[in-house]
């Protein structure tokens, strides 16, 4: 028996599995492993590829945005589906009646679905009335409205924020024409 020089040491570059250890988000998985292998619906398989993720690549998503959505998709009586934490929007003044689905809720939130006349249900009630993810919207939040967000690719010409706590550090030699040298 060889060693098969090709594929020697590869690793697998998708998640296999959380890392986190909730014991929710472990039965979760459990349960969309199961749906996902005894389903032909492709729903499921995309439901536990995001219960793998980061937190990062879960960004939390608002009541408002979610409203938004189902408005310009005109599909009212679908559950809105997203495997993030769903956050209030005070901004947003008159909720629609909405049923979703998610992760988790924080409290503002949960408590201006259901006094909207809405349902906030999670992921194993979903599997439960929905196993193949049939009449549904799938969202998720804007990733790129992190803070950290705004500093990468820093460099000349890129209007990127310098990470300085001080802005009078960043005005010196190199940055404008009167000190010296523009770059």
């Amino acid at each position: 028996m060889g060693i098969d020089i090709v594929k020697h040491h590869v690793k697998v570059g998708n998640r296999q599995a959380p890392k986190s250890e909730d014991p929710y988000l472990l039965l979760l998985v459990k349960l969309y492993r199961f749906l996902a292998r005894r389903t032909d619906s492709k729903f499921n398989k995309v439901i536990l590829r995001r219960l793998y993720m980061s937190r990062v690549n879960r960004p939390p998503i608002s009541v408002s945005r979610i409203a938004r959505q189902v408005a310009k998709s005109g599909s009212s009586g679908k559950t809105v589906v997203a495997v993030a934490t769903v956050t209030d929007d005070i901004r947003y003044l008159d909720l629609p009646k909405l049923s979703i689905a998610a992760l988790r809720f924080t409290k503002s939130a949960r408590a201006r679905i259901e006094a909207a006349g809405g349902e906030a249900l999670t992921l194993d009630q979903l599997a439960l009335r929905k196993p193949t993810g049939s009449d549904t919207i799938l969202l998720r939040g804007a990733k790129n409205s992190r803070d950290a967000v705004r500093h990468f690719g820093m460099g000349p010409h890129k209007h990127k924020a310098p990470r300085v706590l001080n802005r009078n550090d960043e005005i010196a030699r190199g940055r404008r024409k009167s000190r010296g040298f523009k770059v």
